[in-house]
């Protein structure tokens, strides 16, 4: 059983949300399809993938047009064992992860060059704390922090080598034209944002 989903021209999270849909609604070994224009769009089906344990192909058929297949129930797309163990659950519906969002390069309102000083002591207090986040979600302005050239980006390898994950807005990326620029963690996109925020313990948003 094979279903296809045309999603060229569908704006983050949809083609997310269309083969998440498709796949659920699909018996343990058919495949769904989808065709998407940008190879941000690939990046999050394949993070999708890995999340749900779907196997994944996907190859570029023509310019800017990319065919990504997905099979139900297959193991072909494995998570590393240290990334499946869950972790305790605080409360009912959470995974007890704490998560930092930066929805900005500037920390608070008023001056700008002030602003950036403070994300950037933030993103390095948080190296230095005991407890490190879990998580840290990236979008809007806050996308260029992850980027080259960016003053926290240093720490944020330093964060992501001690083992938090860096997430960081596909769509945002496409939007300042950076998507060549990002120099740690990986994209996401709108729908795994929400997951993760609706399934945190803990939201630390500067």
């Amino acid at each position: 059983m094979e279903k296809r989903i045309d999603a060229v021209g569908k704006q983050c999270p949809m083609p997310v949300i269309l083969a998440k849909k498709a796949l659920e609604e699909t018996p343990e070994g058919g495949t769904v399809t989808v065709i998407v224009d940008n190879d941000i769009a690939v990046q999050n089906l394949s993070k999708l993938a890995v999340q749900k344990q779907y196997g994944f192909v996907s190859r570029e058929t023509e310019e800017n047009l990319y065919e990504v297949r997905m099979t139900a129930g297959s193991e072909k797309t494995v998570q590393p064992k240290e990334q499946q163990e869950e972790k305790p659950m605080s409360v009912e519906g959470k995974t007890g992860d704490t998560v930092v969002v930066l929805s900005s390069d500037k920390m608070g309102e008023g001056d700008q060059v002030l602003g950036k000083m403070l994300m950037k002591g933030f993103v390095f207090a948080l190296t230095q704390l005991d407890q490190k986040p879990d998580r840290i979600l990236l979008f809007n302005n806050g996308a260029k922090l992850s980027c080259e050239g960016s003053d926290a980006l240093k720490d944020l390898k330093t964060l992501e080598e001690g083992g938090t994950e860096i997430l960081t807005c596909g769509t945002c990326l496409n939007h300042y034209g950076l998507e060549e620029q990002l120099a740690v963690g990986e994209v996401t996109n709108m729908y795994m944002i929400a997951e993760t925020m609706m399934q945190a313990s803990n939201i630390v948003k500067p």
